[in-house]
């Protein structure tokens, strides 16, 4: 199955103009498979993807651990001497990740995650497939 979504490309673009030091972005499923990225060769995004998954699931872990809660996780950041990496629930199943330089706003960047991630969600939901009408 073919989870690429270019239509979301010029939204990610949109995160990287308004955020100086965003390096790559990407819209990745919670499976870790790819479905849009930014700034980034695709391999380089593929594994991005991969491990972000693995982040995800280390997280939700962590969330569980909290007395009553679920496993939800909306947030994880992680700062690094090369960076900051960021990884927000984007929807059912999907999240949006960006990696920026160490200087970055974070809390610029927040902000426009969370308004991209109110605008991709209406490009990830996807209804249920009406039948077509029988031939008259």
């Amino acid at each position: 199955m073919n989870r690429l979504r270019p239509e979301l490309d010029w939204m990610l673009e949109d995160l990287m103009a308004t955020v100086p030091g965003t390096r790559q972005v990407m819209v990745l499923s919670g499976d870790g498979l790819r479905m849009a990225h930014r700034g980034a060769d695709e391999e380089f995004a593929d594994r991005l993807a991969a491990a972000c998954a693995g982040v995800q699931s280390l997280a939700a872990a962590i969330a569980q651990m909290h007395p009553d809660a679920g496993r939800e996780v909306r947030l994880v950041v992680i700062e690094s001497a090369g960076g900051i990496f960021f990884l927000m629930a984007a929807g059912p199943g999907a999240y949006l990740a960006a990696l920026a330089d160490a200087g970055v706003d974070a809390g610029l960047m927040g902000q426009q995650m969370r308004d991209l991630v109110a605008r991709l969600g209406e490009h990830l939901a996807t209804g249920p497939r009406a039948p077509e009408p029988e031939p008259a």
